[in-house]
């Protein structure tokens, strides 16, 4: 699968090229798209290319499978190195910075010399970005701001990016050593919405062997280290993966330490210090004598404790609740009963609403939620009530045809009052309505989205803060508020299970639990493999403590289509 991802890279980075340059819009959002699409393709590229296949991937037309069809051949793309002839690449990546927007940066290398974030950041300490044509103190401030947020994810690597990668080494490694322990440790294991290190654990009485065939994953770049109990690589899309190995009497106790998180590790072995213990990576000790560390279970059943779900360590109580017996049952990946929020080609998605429902029946699920984009969305392709119409015929068909039930949503937009894009009697008639606000606005959205909480049509509000994890922090909002209001209106709440959303985060969708709101997963598919990202979304719920009965999608297609009635009655 590493073709996809270095296709994906170098199509994305085209885009940005010429967006960069001015560029017809067109050419770069099918760029952008088909970057897209390649990232979360389920299928290994190279293999649908071997059959000739390219075209039927969605979003591939004839000039792109050119270009991927370059590349698998000769490992070089011309449309590429032309693209990227005269623009440095640092540069580009500075278009991830909120606020920057191409002609702001085109504006700053062409005038001021801008090619990096260090170039960036002098240009406005000395003052001369503001001075530029179009600038002024608040936007270089507000760039500032984005500049910041931007400097503090790049140190950092997307759960997105982490888990895929440590899933491909993981079954890479387990294809040559089946009745091996391995695992990832440290704060991917935790579900962190990013991690600064990623980190694999072994449990192997003699690691040589499994290093040296970790070293030879063919995504390896580079190789740093090589010893007997300890590998380090950089794979081909930058990131730094360690190896680490420890007997197998030890796995256990390394597994729960490496895991942490440091505070809820440092709470455990205080409790340890109390009992005349002593807890590290190679076990539990009284004195010099080992008492446990085979397994993670061993470890806590030492202190009485029973064990602990990683996604909960972070020393926010529940070490002592375990104490008493309270913690919560977290929800199950394999609980989630369907998608509540997928786009199909009628919008900005890339797949037919037959291959989205063959898919999600294929992972499991009774049900999907197709939400399109709505009118307003001309950016996304947003649908009148025509062709929202059209679009429920063809669900009821694709539905009686695949066998999977089918519910017909909307992803409405909230504009700047908190009215939304169909009327009230239109809305009525869909199965499940989704708001959503998608503009770049200063104005605090609170009153807005209070004011959706009491549309009687509103289901779920989408994305409640707007954060994007690498670019910006979100609305002004005081999602306090919402959620109050939201739990008085009994109006559910997303977490979007896009990994630069993540939105609700762990920590509001703990406040929406502890409020009693709803929360409803959802993937933002816009295509068949992403999908897949809706395990993000769980583990950010998990993450959160919330239980089955937290979230929609734990519902059957039955109990679901029960609820989203009562919902709809909520407010006369």
């Amino acid at each position: 699968m590493a073709k996809n991802q270095e296709l994906a890279k170098l199509f994305e980075e085209i885009g940005k090229a010429l967006e960069f340059k001015g560029e017809n819009q067109f050419k770069i959002i099918a760029y952008y798209k088909v970057a897209r699409v390649l990232r979360d393709l389920p299928q290994d590229i190279e293999q649908i290319w071997k059959a000739g296949k390219l075209r039927e991937i969605p979003g591939i037309g004839e000039g792109i499978a050119k270009k991927i069809d370059e590349y698998l051949k000769t490992g070089r793309m011309s449309k590429y190195e032309e693209v990227m002839k005269d623009i440095p690449k640092e540069l580009l990546e500075l278009m991830d910075v909120q606020s920057l927007g191409p002609r702001t940066l085109k504006l700053a290398y062409e005038r001021l010399g801008v090619k990096t974030k260090e170039d960036l950041l002098r240009v406005i300490e000395n003052g001369s970005l503001e001075k530029l044509p179009g600038m002024g103190k608040k936007k270089v401030e507000n760039i500032k701001k984005g500049l910041e947020i931007w400097k503090g994810q790049e140190e950092r690597i997307s759960i997105g990016i982490a888990l895929p990668l440590v899933e491909r080494i993981v079954n890479y490694l387990k294809g040559e050593y089946p009745d091996v322990q391995i695992s990832p440790a440290g704060s991917l294991r935790r579900m962190k919405e990013t991690v600064g290190d990623i980190d694999i654990l072994v449990g192997k009485d003699n690691g040589k062997e499994i290093i040296e065939t970790f070293t030879k994953f063919e995504e390896v770049e580079r190789i740093l280290a090589k010893g007997d109990t300890k590998g380090s690589i950089i794979v081909k899309s930058g990131e730094q993966v360690d190896l680490r190995v420890v007997p197998i009497q030890s796995y256990g106790a390394a597994l729960q330490y490496f895991t942490g998180s440091k505070a809820h590790n440092i709470k455990l072995r205080t409790i340890a210090k109390g009992e005349n213990l002593k807890v590290s990576e190679y076990g539990v000790f009284r004195g010099d004598k080992f008492i446990a560390g085979r397994t993670e279970e061993e470890v806590y059943a030492v202190f009485g404790l029973p064990w602990i779900p990683p996604e909960l360590r972070e020393d926010r109580g529940e070490i002592e609740l375990a104490m008493k017996g309270q913690l919560p049952k977290i929800v199950e990946y394999n609980e989630i009963k369907g998608d509540m929020h997928v786009h199909s080609n009628y919008s900005d998605g890339a797949d037919t609403i037959e291959k989205i429902a063959k898919y999600a029946k294929e992972l499991g699920y009774e049900y999907i939620v197709i939400a399109d984009h709505s009118k307003s969305a001309k950016y996304a392709h947003g649908m009148d009530e025509e062709r929202v119409k059209k679009q429920w015929e063809e669900i009821d068909r694709v539905a009686k045809q695949v066998g999977i039930k089918i519910f017909k949503g909307i992803e409405v937009e909230i504009d700047r009052e908190g009215n939304l894009d169909f009327s009230q009697e239109f809305l009525a008639k869909f199965d499940v309505v989704i708001a959503a606000f998608h503009r770049a606005v200063k104005q605090d959205l609170t009153p807005i989205f209070i004011k959706v909480c009491h549309n009687p049509h509103v289901d779920i509000i989408a994305h409640p803060t707007g954060r994007l994890i690498s670019q910006r922090a979100g609305y002004t909002v005081d999602i306090d508020r919402v959620i109050e209001e939201a739990s008085k209106t009994n109006t559910a709440l997303e977490i979007n299970a896009y990994y630069d959303r993540l939105d609700l985060s762990d920590i509001n969708a703990k406040k929406a639990k502890d409020k009693g709101v709803k929360i409803s997963i959802g993937s933002d598919a816009h295509n068949v493999g992403m999908l897949n990202y809706l395990r993000f979304g769980i583990g950010n719920a998990r993450r959160a403590w919330l239980e089955k009965d937290d979230i929609l999608n734990t519902l059957s297609a039955k109990e679901l289509e029960n609820w989203l009635k009562t919902h709809k009655a909520h407010i006369s």
